[in-house]
Protein backbone atom coordinates (compact mmCIF):
# COMPACT_ATOMS: atom_id res chain seq x y z
CA UNK A 1 0.00 0.00 0.00
CA UNK A 2 1.47 3.39 -0.77
CA UNK A 3 0.71 6.97 1.68
CA UNK A 4 -1.77 8.47 -1.08
CA UNK A 5 -4.39 5.15 -0.65
CA UNK A 6 -7.01 5.25 1.02
CA UNK A 7 -7.12 2.03 2.68
CA UNK A 8 -10.08 -1.23 2.52
CA UNK A 9 -13.06 0.53 1.43
CA UNK A 10 -14.66 0.83 4.48
CA UNK A 11 -18.21 0.07 5.56
CA UNK A 12 -19.53 3.87 4.79
CA UNK A 13 -18.63 3.06 1.38
CA UNK A 14 -20.61 0.15 0.89
CA UNK A 15 -23.86 1.67 2.65
CA UNK A 16 -23.39 4.84 -0.07
CA UNK A 17 -23.32 2.41 -2.53
CA UNK A 18 -26.39 -0.23 -1.51
CA UNK A 19 -28.35 3.07 -0.82
CA UNK A 20 -27.41 4.31 -4.44
CA UNK A 21 -28.46 1.28 -5.87
CA UNK A 22 -31.56 1.18 -3.14
CA UNK A 23 -32.89 4.13 -4.77
CA UNK A 24 -33.17 3.43 -8.54
CA UNK A 25 -35.56 0.17 -7.98
CA UNK A 26 -38.86 -0.49 -6.35
CA UNK A 27 -36.61 -1.81 -3.22
CA UNK A 28 -39.47 -1.86 -0.65
CA UNK A 29 -41.63 -3.25 -2.59
CA UNK A 30 -39.19 -6.36 -3.62
CA UNK A 31 -38.43 -6.85 0.08
CA UNK A 32 -41.86 -6.83 1.26
CA UNK A 33 -42.70 -9.28 -1.58
CA UNK A 34 -40.28 -11.82 -0.91
CA UNK A 35 -41.00 -11.71 2.91
CA UNK A 36 -44.31 -12.11 1.94
CA UNK A 37 -43.83 -15.65 0.12
CA UNK A 38 -41.86 -17.00 3.23
CA UNK A 39 -44.37 -17.58 5.20
CA UNK A 40 -46.71 -18.57 2.40
CA UNK A 41 -44.58 -21.31 1.71
CA UNK A 42 -43.35 -22.19 4.86
CA UNK A 43 -46.74 -23.05 7.23
CA UNK A 44 -48.18 -25.46 5.17
CA UNK A 45 -45.12 -27.71 5.87
CA UNK A 46 -44.54 -26.84 9.06
CA UNK A 47 -44.65 -28.90 12.43
CA UNK A 48 -45.04 -26.90 15.57
CA UNK A 49 -44.00 -27.96 18.89
CA UNK A 50 -45.76 -27.45 22.33
CA UNK A 51 -44.59 -29.23 24.66
CA UNK A 52 -45.31 -32.95 24.04
CA UNK A 53 -47.94 -31.96 21.44
CA UNK A 54 -47.02 -31.34 18.12
CA UNK A 55 -49.24 -29.90 15.70
CA UNK A 56 -48.99 -30.30 12.11
CA UNK A 57 -50.12 -27.79 9.86
CA UNK A 58 -49.95 -29.74 6.21
CA UNK A 59 -52.56 -29.52 4.10
CA UNK A 60 -53.88 -31.22 0.83
CA UNK A 61 -52.53 -27.75 -1.06
CA UNK A 62 -48.82 -27.71 -0.17
CA UNK A 63 -47.44 -28.07 -3.38
CA UNK A 64 -49.88 -25.04 -4.52
CA UNK A 65 -48.50 -23.19 -1.34
CA UNK A 66 -45.19 -23.80 -2.25
CA UNK A 67 -45.41 -23.01 -5.90
CA UNK A 68 -47.19 -19.94 -4.53
CA UNK A 69 -44.89 -18.78 -2.26
CA UNK A 70 -41.65 -19.38 -4.53
CA UNK A 71 -43.35 -17.58 -7.14
CA UNK A 72 -43.53 -14.56 -4.70
CA UNK A 73 -39.89 -14.84 -3.37
CA UNK A 74 -39.15 -14.90 -7.69
CA UNK A 75 -41.57 -11.74 -7.98
CA UNK A 76 -39.68 -9.89 -4.95
CA UNK A 77 -36.05 -10.49 -6.38
CA UNK A 78 -37.58 -9.70 -10.09
CA UNK A 79 -38.73 -5.85 -8.97
CA UNK A 80 -34.92 -5.67 -7.64
CA UNK A 81 -32.86 -6.44 -10.47
CA UNK A 82 -35.47 -6.14 -13.20
CA UNK A 83 -37.44 -2.88 -12.38
CA UNK A 84 -38.72 -2.30 -16.08
CA UNK A 85 -41.12 -5.04 -15.39
CA UNK A 86 -42.55 -2.99 -11.87
CA UNK A 87 -46.24 -3.12 -12.84
CA UNK A 88 -46.23 -6.64 -13.97
CA UNK A 89 -44.42 -7.89 -11.06
CA UNK A 90 -46.63 -5.73 -9.06
CA UNK A 91 -50.09 -7.37 -10.50
CA UNK A 92 -49.09 -10.72 -10.18
CA UNK A 93 -47.96 -10.52 -6.63
CA UNK A 94 -51.56 -8.85 -5.67
CA UNK A 95 -53.22 -11.99 -7.88
CA UNK A 96 -50.79 -14.57 -6.42
CA UNK A 97 -51.73 -12.75 -2.73
CA UNK A 98 -54.91 -13.07 -2.95
CA UNK A 99 -55.06 -16.78 -4.22
CA UNK A 100 -53.19 -17.71 -1.36
CA UNK A 101 -56.12 -17.12 0.94
CA UNK A 102 -57.93 -20.21 -0.11
CA UNK A 103 -54.91 -22.38 -0.88
CA UNK A 104 -52.35 -21.90 2.00
CA UNK A 105 -53.96 -21.51 5.46
CA UNK A 106 -55.67 -18.32 5.27
CA UNK A 107 -52.51 -16.66 3.14
CA UNK A 108 -50.33 -17.72 5.73
CA UNK A 109 -52.18 -16.53 8.72
CA UNK A 110 -52.53 -12.91 7.09
CA UNK A 111 -48.76 -12.60 7.26
CA UNK A 112 -47.89 -13.62 4.46
CA UNK A 113 -51.27 -11.89 2.48
CA UNK A 114 -50.30 -8.62 3.74
CA UNK A 115 -46.55 -8.65 2.88
CA UNK A 116 -47.10 -9.64 -0.64
CA UNK A 117 -50.16 -7.22 -0.85
CA UNK A 118 -48.22 -4.21 0.26
CA UNK A 119 -45.35 -5.08 -2.12
CA UNK A 120 -47.44 -5.73 -4.76
CA UNK A 121 -48.99 -2.48 -4.68
CA UNK A 122 -45.80 -0.43 -3.21
CA UNK A 123 -44.24 -2.50 -6.85
CA UNK A 124 -47.16 -0.86 -8.86
CA UNK A 125 -46.83 2.40 -7.64
CA UNK A 126 -43.43 3.56 -7.74
CA UNK A 127 -41.74 5.29 -10.31
CA UNK A 128 -38.55 5.71 -11.26
CA UNK A 129 -36.89 9.10 -9.83
CA UNK A 130 -36.00 11.90 -12.56
CA UNK A 131 -32.14 13.04 -12.13
CA UNK A 132 -31.00 16.55 -11.45
CA UNK A 133 -31.04 18.94 -13.81
CA UNK A 134 -28.29 20.54 -14.48
CA UNK A 135 -26.90 23.78 -14.85
CA UNK A 136 -26.57 25.16 -18.35
CA UNK A 137 -22.97 26.34 -18.40
CA UNK A 138 -22.85 30.10 -20.21
CA UNK A 139 -25.89 31.66 -20.45
CA UNK A 140 -24.76 34.46 -18.17
CA UNK A 141 -26.29 37.19 -20.59
CA UNK A 142 -29.86 37.48 -19.90
CA UNK A 143 -33.15 37.82 -21.96
CA UNK A 144 -34.12 40.41 -24.16
CA UNK A 145 -37.71 41.24 -24.27
CA UNK A 146 -39.11 40.22 -28.04
CA UNK A 147 -39.32 42.76 -30.61
CA UNK A 148 -42.20 43.88 -31.71
CA UNK A 149 -43.31 42.77 -34.73
CA UNK A 150 -45.56 44.24 -37.51
CA UNK A 151 -48.84 43.35 -35.53
CA UNK A 152 -52.73 41.86 -37.07
CA UNK A 153 -53.80 43.83 -39.37
CA UNK A 154 -57.26 43.89 -38.04
CA UNK A 155 -55.95 44.53 -34.36
CA UNK A 156 -55.96 48.70 -33.91
CA UNK A 157 -52.54 49.88 -33.77
CA UNK A 158 -51.11 51.43 -30.57
CA UNK A 159 -52.38 54.58 -29.82
CA UNK A 160 -49.34 57.46 -28.95
CA UNK A 161 -47.71 56.51 -25.70
CA UNK A 162 -49.02 53.12 -24.99
CA UNK A 163 -47.54 49.78 -24.60
CA UNK A 164 -46.92 48.01 -27.71
CA UNK A 165 -47.11 44.69 -25.94
CA UNK A 166 -50.96 45.02 -25.25
CA UNK A 167 -53.04 41.90 -27.36
CA UNK A 168 -56.06 40.85 -27.48
CA UNK A 169 -55.31 38.72 -24.39
CA UNK A 170 -55.90 41.65 -21.86
CA UNK A 171 -58.83 42.88 -20.05
CA UNK A 172 -60.79 44.10 -23.31
CA UNK A 173 -60.11 42.81 -26.51
CA UNK A 174 -59.92 46.12 -28.44
CA UNK A 175 -55.61 46.32 -27.07
CA UNK A 176 -57.39 47.57 -23.35
CA UNK A 177 -58.65 50.58 -24.45
CA UNK A 178 -62.39 51.93 -23.42
CA UNK A 179 -64.13 51.81 -26.18
CA UNK A 180 -66.90 55.31 -25.95
CA UNK A 181 -69.88 54.12 -26.27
Amino acid sequence: MSAESTGSRGFTYWRLRFHAWRGTRPFWAGLFTLLGGLPIAYFPYAQLHLGNLTLAMSTTAGAGSLIIGVLLVTLGLTMWFHSIVRVFAGVAAILLALVSIPVSNIGGFLLGFLLALLGGALSISWAPGRPPARPVVGRDTPRRAPEPDDGDPFLPAPREGESPNVTDTTAHANGGRKSAG
